[in-house]
């Protein structure tokens, strides 16, 4: 038995330098080794990688414009050090290194990100500097917005739309519970910015009815009621008519879902992916506001088939589920980016004096004069209807609100 107090090498702990343990050299290996992958999911620092399968063209990645492979071997991960103040999120490709067999217990490493063709983005509100990526690499993005319970909010839809704008993405309105109101006034203000819109309801049953696009008041109240009777706190089915309507506009494409909880973004979400058990939930009685039940964003493969179809029918695109919002924040925006989304807008502009807003209220701005010049009465009152739904969506990122007209 040694003396008390006795030490020895064992007792030896290294102790960085008060300047911190800095690597002795600014050379980085080169990672020749490492290989291809997707961010599916992202959960407190790991990461959930899929490794396409040998022999996939261009690694798997999907090319420029492309849809990356669905088939390959999930892989847990981390990000390596020189990375630890970079942001790596959903649908981003990466180059990992170390154990990608994919077994229990095992961990990657991320070495580098690759350019991204997209990332969406968003702050907190419009004095937040600080900027939040939702996903990367996607190609549209899917606002899903309820007709009722609860209601629309045209701002929120506004500012996703001047988001994806901004991010050079295409955007698709999902008009969802279209059996408890009608989608038409949504519909005119979002088609002629050249929003696409597609429109959802819930399955009829032989003791509701068909109650469809709520012909009146009365009518959405019994739809409502209807739909409260007979789901009984279980998950809706969605008319699988619908469902396939939009699961045709999703085809071959990378598309990021974003709306309010409780609108039925994942309702929808299982129902184009049947194995994807996404949770549920219902709208509060007394904030009229939905319950968050996504928690992270996820990436997810869409099947090529029909609700029923298997993993063996392979997939046609990729549909990213994120959680439910309650502010879409545009610090980050730039005027002139939105208006180059518009590019009759933009042309017209061209002409306008410098330092000019856009706004109704602005002097000389030859976007008004651009309505004038019009060859006839519908060109002139398309153009007038194209130029107010713009002015809607810069007042949404200035903060302003834009004068009747």
């Amino acid at each position: 038995m040694g003396r008390r107090g006795a030490r020895d090498e064992s007792d030896f702990r290294s102790r960085p330098s008060k300047r911190g343990s800095r690597p002795r050299t600014k050379r980085r290996p080169s990672h020749e080794d490492a290989v291809t992958a997707m961010v599916t999911g992202v959960d407190r620092g790991r990461y959930t990688l899929l490794v396409p399968d040998a022999g996939e063209p261009d690694g798997g990645r999907g090319g420029p414009g492309g849809v990356p492979s669905s088939s390959g071997t999930v892989v847990l991960a981390m990000k390596a050090r020189e990375l630890v103040r970079t942001r790596v999120v959903v649908g981003d490709r990466v180059d990992v290194v170390g154990d990608v067999t994919g077994e229990e217990g095992t961990l990657a490493r991320i070495v580098r990100i690759a350019e991204r063709s997209s990332v969406l983005r968003r702050t907190a509100d419009d004095d937040d500097p600080y900027e939040r990526i939702v996903v990367a690499n996607a190609d549209r993005l899917v606002v899903v917005t309820a007709l009722a319970d609860p209601p629309p909010r045209t701002g929120m839809i506004d500012r996703c739309v001047v988001a994806a704008y901004d991010a050079g993405m295409d955007v698709l309105l999902c008009l969802t519970k279209a059996d408890l109101a009608s989608p038409d006034e949504l519909r005119a203000l979002y088609e002629p910015l050249g929003v696409e819109v597609v429109v959802t309801r819930a399955a009829p049953t032989p003791e509701s009815g068909d109650t469809r696009a709520g012909d009146s008041a009365s009518a959405g109240t019994d739809a409502a009621s209807a739909r409260a009777a007979r789901t009984g706190g279980e998950a809706l089915t969605l008319d699988p008519a619908s469902v396939e309507e939009v699961r045709g506009l999703l085809r071959g494409r990378t598309s990021v879902l974003v709306g309010h909880s409780g609108v039925g973004k994942s309702t929808l979400i299982n129902a184009l992916v049947p194995t994807a058990g996404r949770a549920t939930g219902d709208v509060n009685d007394v904030t009229g506001r939905g319950r968050h039940t996504s928690t992270s964003a996820v990436a997810l493969a869409l099947p090529a088939g029909p609700e029923d179809a298997g993993p063996e029918t392979g997939h046609d695109g990729w549909v990213i589920d994120t959680p439910g919002v309650r502010s879409f924040g545009l610090a980050h925006v730039e005027v002139a980016h939105l208006l180059h989304a518009f590019e009759d807008l933009d042309e017209a502009a061209a002409e306008c004096p410098r330092g000019c807003t856009h706004q109704a209220d602005a002097p000389d701005c030859a976007l008004d004069e651009w309505v004038g010049a019009a060859p006839d009465d519908d060109t002139r009152a398309s153009r007038a209807l194209r130029l107010a739904s713009f002015r809607r969506l810069l007042a949404s990122r200035t903060g302003t609100t834009p004068r009747e007209g």
